[in-house]
């Protein structure tokens, strides 16, 4: 244990500050994922509102100072160019039934 009593305080903040961040980042990591499974699945409108939670998990985050900023926008610009590439296959699938 470190001898003085303020090197003591920051270890007792920071164990109190991990489990705050450790469960934000799991939910980030867990609706990112799930995401990534309606994407992969072709299911466009589940894929949306996922994509669009999301989105939302990652800049709370960013904003709490939970994540950087630049990695909540790489991270949501990887997320955006999957679903992207989902919406532009449902279109040309619509185009070729007409």
């Amino acid at each position: 244990m470190s001898p003085s009593k303020s090197s003591r305080k920051i270890v007792r903040v920071a164990a109190r500050k991990r489990v705050r961040t450790k469960s934000v980042r799991s939910e980030i990591k867990t609706r990112i994922t799930k995401a990534e499974k309606f994407i992969f699945r072709n299911e466009l409108e589940p894929a949306r509102q996922a994509v669009a939670e999301s989105i939302r998990a990652l800049d709370k985050a960013a904003e709490k100072g939970i994540i950087h900023p630049n990695n909540a926008a790489r991270r949501k610009s990887r997320l955006m160019k999957k679903f992207n590439q989902l919406a532009l296959r449902g279109a040309e699938r619509a185009e070729a039934l007409e």
